[in-house]
């Protein structure tokens, strides 16, 4: 049975997204009055824009991050679904500055058909010049793409960093060809892995999308409840973390005196304290193996509905990463005052 706080399944994207508006009107404003498209109110003239966007049931992901020093417009879908060109388009036409666009999104086949197609509109109908980034660092969905090859990784809560960096290098001021070119190193040096422990369900279809026993976990299932690496008897919280993290160190080919920032996700029903738990478990490891931890994230930054569950994400950093991670950043689903 599925128990949820809603009205009608049919509008509980489109009265979340009032409610979201309702509560966050210094940050962010709809397009043209369409409630999945959103931009920031704060406009930086000159600026090169940041656009994302993707299905809902993952916030913060996508539309927790506009506002200042990160993006500047979103286009959501449906619950697990891509957003049109057409709300892209619109959303793009909101936030240029002139200076021209860099979409940032996931690896999924509906987000690349329509974000691919609302930059070839904008620039045929508004001669605004789009790049984009495709985000996909979900290390149990694949190897990892050698030059020239097809990344075929989902993008999963590591997307975080890539809105954060390119944001901090849109805030300078820096011309699109930089700021692509930060984001593309940051989206180049994350690596993430998770562990699911139950399914959600979708409101529209009204029972859980996947099924897994009391007694099992999944490694490695992406947001939407795709296969993971395997599947067997639920293990302890160190387990999980040491069969993790070595699979991150060796995917980004981290060594002693290294510096990485550490991203601890909860997928939606997964508290706070068993978070922690399990950075505990990630900074030993990374200490005992010589890697000094720069920053630590734990918290919920990209969801699936309710999944209890979590992923665990590293950032190679480097000399000019760190400034750009220490940045502020202020939006209604993150807040960083700099270091």
């Amino acid at each position: 049975m599925m128990k949820k706080f809603m009205n009608k399944a049919e509008d509980f994207i489109p009265e979340m997204l009032a409610g979201y508006y309702a509560a966050h009107p210094d940050y962010v404003k709809p397009v043209d009055g369409n409630l999945r498209c959103l931009c920031a109110v704060h406009k930086k003239p000159g600026k090169v824009a940041l656009a994302t966007g993707g299905g809902s049931g993952h916030l913060p992901l996508f539309l927790g991050y506009v506002g200042k020093g990160m993006l500047d417009g979103c286009a959501i879908g449906g619950v697990f679904q891509s957003p049109s060109a057409d709300e892209m388009l619109s959303v793009t036409k909101a936030i240029d500055q002139g200076s021209g666009v860099l979409y940032i999104y996931g690896n999924y086949n509906g987000d690349i058909f329509n974000f691919t197609m609302a930059a070839e509109m904008a620039d045929m109908e508004a001669d605004i010049e789009v790049r984009s980034i495709i985000a996909g660092e979900d290390a149990a969905s694949g190897p990892r793409a050698a030059a020239g090859e097809k990344n075929v990784r989902r993008g999963v809560a590591g997307i975080f960093f890539v809105y954060k960096i390119a944001g901090a290098a849109a805030d300078q001021l820096l011309p699109l060809d930089e700021v692509e070119r930060l984001a593309k190193k940051a989206s180049e040096r994350v690596s993430t892995m998770g562990a699911a422990l139950t399914p959600c369900t979708v409101p529209r279809i009204g029972h859980p999308s996947f099924t897994i026993g009391d007694d099992e976990m999944e490694i490695g299932m992406g947001i939407h409840g795709e296969a993971g690496l395997r599947r067997g008897p639920l293990l302890s919280a160190d387990a999980i973390v040491e069969e993790i993290l070595p699979a991150l160190i060796d995917d980004l080919k981290l060594n002693a005196q290294d510096e990485a920032a550490v991203l601890i996700n909860g997928l939606g029903a997964t508290p706070l304290e068993e978070q922690y738990l399990i950075n505990r478990k990630v900074n030993e490891l990374l200490t005992q193996a010589g890697i000094s931890v720069y920053k630590t994230y734990v918290g919920e930054y990209a969801t699936s509905l309710e999944m209890a569950g979590m992923s665990v994400t590293l950032f190679k950093l480097d000399d000019e990463l760190k400034p750009l991670l220490d940045a502020q950043a202020d939006t209604p689903l993150f807040k960083q005052f700099g270091r």
